[in-house]
């Protein structure tokens, strides 16, 4: 399954794991790498001095390429960008915000850019100020999400900019990775299938959650504030959509969620914490090593793409 992003970004399969705060570190994306794919360590909120660690820790695992998210609202913004340069990370993915004011220095580096975007209109803009390639995420997406669906957003990205589009969101399966190409997808990124990857660090409690979702499981938080969230819904989650219906302030609802994500990843709080998850986890039954997903994926989106869509 070569195209236009294996080629750009040194992978096997054009496969890349979400940058998800907290759960991408250095096992989790070492293996996705070492696999064939594409791992992402994600900074998250993280300090410069964990992003230059983790970054060492994935080269002590696989000589592979592999990858940083920087989410750019990161108070230590501008040390992780320096960072990212400095350790001969190949590809970066961007999200909350602009990456433009560190497109010269990694240019230099020789890294590529890959920004997140929800928009037709923001992945022109990123097209301008010289993104190598773009990822088009779906509101199906786990975690910080637009309002268009994959299905409409991929398409119409892809019309737009000249750029390699990557689709994001509702993807789980090779029937997914498939769909994506029929919309002129160069490749998938999947976040909610990694979380329950053997080699995930996230706390069981967790996977278990995801694992036994059904369809209808996810709940989307702070719509009225303007920061979507999709979670799978707990104790949590509730009570939320219960004050922001009532007329909450920022304030009230960001005191509610403030340190949410990680009470769930690492200490496996599933009442209180939250548990950022796509829709796809309704689809996801089993916990397998990121070498069988990644089999899978491929195995199955090819054989649909060869045209074995139907029984004999």
């Amino acid at each position: 399954m070569k195209t236009e992003i294996t080629r750009m970004l040194g992978m096997e399969y054009p496969i890349i794991q979400g940058g998800m705060a907290w759960v991408a570190e250095y096992h989790l994306a070492a293996s996705v790498s070492e696999a064939g794919g594409l791992g992402i360590i994600g900074s998250g909120g993280a300090p410069a001095s964990w992003v230059r660690e983790q970054i060492r820790e994935v080269k002590k695992r696989t000589a592979k390429p592999f990858g940083v998210n920087l989410m750019l609202m990161n108070p230590e913004a501008d040390e992780i960008a320096r960072v990212i340069a400095e350790e001969g990370v190949r590809v970066v993915t961007t999200g909350a915000g602009n990456p433009e004011k560190y497109m010269t220095l990694w240019k230099e580096a020789g890294v590529k850019v890959i920004p997140v975007v929800a928009s037709v209109a923001l992945a022109k803009r990123m097209e301008r100020c010289g993104a190598d390639a773009v990822v088009a995420e779906g509101t199906e997406s786990g975690g910080h999400i637009g309002e268009t669906t994959t299905m409409a957003l991929v398409p119409q990205v892809v019309d737009a900019v000249e750029i390699p589009v990557i689709a994001a969101g509702g993807i789980g399966d090779g029937r997914g990775v498939a769909a994506a190409f029929m919309l002129g997808a160069k490749a998938v990124q999947m976040g909610t299938r990694f979380v329950v990857a053997k080699e995930s660090i996230v706390h069981e409690n967790y996977k278990q959650y995801v694992l036994k979702a059904k369809d209808i499981d996810t709940r989307v938080t702070g719509r009225t504030t303007g920061h979507p969230v999709r979670v799978i819904r707990n104790k949590q989650v509730k009570e939320y959509l219960k004050l922001e219906a009532e007329g909450a302030t920022l304030e009230q609802l960001e005191k509610l969620t403030l340190g949410g994500l990680r009470r769930a990843v690492v200490d496996g709080d599933v009442d209180t914490g939250s548990i950022m998850a796509g829709q796809i986890a309704g689809l996801i039954r089993e916990e397998k090593s990121c070498a069988e997903i990644l089999r899978e994926l491929v195995e199955q989106a090819e054989n649909l793409m060869k045209g074995n869509l139907f029984d004999e």
